[in-house]
């Protein structure tokens, strides 16, 4: 009886060894076809970043690449070793995430070899990338201050507007004290370039 034990133990093991195995391969296949289709099918776009956006790049891959990784792989065990992983849901979960990750790491890496890093503006008379501005909403009378950035850091909630967002588009170039008009689906918008900083 102890050696049938041995050998179903030994099997178990050599069983979630080839299965991780062949899930590892799927997995980079998968990402060499990714790389390789996206290589011939689209040139690689600019990504503009500040120095503080490289910075927060650079500190997610490193993230994603270690401790994500890490964490994801030890789910992935714990839930082969739950038995049965053809309806293991943790199992399913975990190679989403996983999945999920790998996807992240491509995408930053490709960002990041692809970074053109902008100095912030000072002292300029005509709105650039990297440009603190002060608009005037000219139909409401409000006042804003943006933060002119490319767009893998934009982020409205704190002020950073893409160059390539309708507002962004429509200041860019634009001197200080200019009127611009900004095309929205809800309409026209008028705003004044009251300072650039």
């Amino acid at each position: 009886m102890e050696e049938f034990f041995k050998e179903f133990l030994d099997f178990i093991g050599s069983t979630h060894i080839r299965l991780f195995r062949k899930a590892r391969g799927t997995i980079k296949r998968a990402m060499r076809r990714t790389r390789k289709g996206s290589e011939k099918n689209m040139p690689e776009k600019e990504v503009i970043l500040t120095l503080e956006g490289l910075k927060k790049l650079e500190e997610e891959l490193e993230l994603s690449k270690t401790v994500k990784r890490r964490e994801v792989a030890g789910r992935i065990k714990q839930a082969i070793d739950f038995g049965d992983i053809s309806e293991n849901s943790e199992y399913d979960d975990a190679k989403n995430d996983q999945a999920f990750i790998e996807g992240r790491i491509i995408t930053l890496e490709k960002m990041l070899r692809n970074a053109r890093v902008i100095d912030e503006v000072e002292g300029t008379d005509i709105v650039a990338l990297g440009a603190k501005i002060r608009l005037k909403d000219i139909d409401f009378g409000d006042e804003e201050e943006y933060f002119i950035v490319g767009s893998a850091e934009a982020d409205p909630g704190t002020n950073k507007i893409s160059n390539e967002s309708p507002v962004g588009k429509a200041v860019l170039g634009q001197p200080k004290g200019a009127m611009v008009e900004v095309n929205v689906p809800a309409g026209i918008l008028h705003y004044q370039i009251l300072d650039i900083k």
